[in-house]
């Protein structure tokens, strides 16, 4: 019997991921694949990049707008469950699978688990600042299988409690994509995107939600760096959290200048090329701490958004001010970093596809057990 597998995408970060594992289901037998797209996606002013979705192919895929820029956290988990939980009822799915840290995977987990769904939660057990931890664990805790990067997100999982045999180490599933052959050549990028530059530097920064009120000093004094360092920049929109119209609205004092090129959202792959190349990255995204490092390429990570989160020899942790983020830059292009493989080398959809092709999977049961640790 086909079993049906509901992929969850609200940002253009947990596409990425995700994109690897939708792949292999969509060509497995046996298994059957449906995309529920909203959140970021569905927003104009991050790109709308539910089209990139869509670019992809996938035969079964539902939008849903669960948003608007005024919508506070709460009213944007309150509205996902809504929706999807209307067409999860229509569609009646197998497994629902989830990713991540955001409000999206929170709506997916409660509608699976309180429907009883088996929910499969892709790279939980790991660590980061504002209210990301606190969501990410919460889906763990509503999740029947577990899909995680490495050893210790496998043990974080187990210290709240669940089972060992529910928990499966693949590594990062965007390896798969930073591996890939076919990713787009740096002139395709550049081209695409109207890049003149030779040497750049990319710079991501996201609101931390528990902090929003010290908010505007932080980005005034980055931007402030990156203007007065003379490098080229590549500057992408932050996500949709509380605080990002703040990091936006700072983003005019870029406008003008020939040596920064700011986009609402760029293609994941076209990203991926881009960062691979560039000098290195600033900011607080987790691309920071996870695939500049797989690249060998140099990140200074400002704040405490990923504090702790990764342990690279090429992550350069810097206070948000302006002398320190010069002094930062410096550092990172006057020095070479190896890659390193903290969140595994690839091959995280081969593995993911052989553990669903397995009956034990399917039979877990939905009502879960804690585990207590000795």
């Amino acid at each position: 019997m086909t079993k049906k597998i509901l992929f969850l995408t609200g940002t253009r970060a947990d596409f990425g991921k995700l994109k690897s594992l939708i792949r292999k289901v969509e060509t497995a037998d046996g298994l059957e694949t449906h995309l529920f797209v909203t959140g970021m996606h569905m927003l104009s002013k991050y790109g709308m990049t539910a089209r990139e979705v869509e670019k992809c192919g996938f035969k079964s895929i539902y939008k849903y707008i669960n948003q608007n820029t005024e919508d506070t956290m709460d009213v944007v988990l309150a509205k996902t469950i809504h929706g999807l939980s209307d067409y999860a009822k229509e569609l009646k799915p197998d497994m629902i699978v989830v990713h991540g840290d955001r409000v999206e995977a929170m709506a997916g987990a409660t509608v699976g688990a309180l429907n009883n769904i088996l929910v499969c939660h892709v790279e939980g057990g790991e660590v980061s600042g504002t209210i990301d931890e606190l969501i990410r664990h919460a889906v763990s805790k509503m999740a029947h299988i577990h899909f995680v990067c490495n050893e210790n997100a496998k043990k974080r999982l187990m210290q709240l409690g669940e089972l060992e045999s529910s928990i499966y180490v693949i590594g990062s599933p965007d390896i798969d994509i930073m591996n890939s052959p076919s990713l787009p050549t740096l002139e395709a990028a550049k081209e695409r995107y109207e890049v003149p530059y030779t040497d750049y530097a990319v710079f991501m920064y996201h609101p931390v939600t528990t902090d929003v009120e010290n908010l505007p000093h932080h980005i005034c004094r980055a931007v402030d760096a990156l203007l007065d360092s003379g490098d080229n920049f590549i500057v992408v929109y932050p996500n949709n959290d509380h605080g990002s119209d703040i990091i936006i609205n700072e983003f005019q004092r870029l406008k003008g200048h020939s040596r920064f090129r700011v986009f609402p959202s760029i293609r994941f792959e076209y990203f991926l090329t881009l960062l691979k190349n560039a000098q290195y990255m600033i900011g607080n995204s987790s691309a920071g701490v996870r695939e500049a490092p797989f690249y060998g390429l140099p990140s200074i990570n400002l704040g405490s958004r990923q504090e702790n989160r990764a342990k690279a020899g090429s992550i350069i942790n810097c206070d948000q001010d302006s002398m320190q983020i010069l002094a930062s830059i410096r550092n990172a292009k006057n020095n070479t970093f190896t890659p390193e493989y903290e969140f595994g080398k690839g091959g995280s959809d081969e593995l993911f596809i052989k553990i669903l092709s397995e009956k034990k999977v399917w039979s877990i049961c939905k009502q879960k057990q804690f585990l207590d640790i000795a």
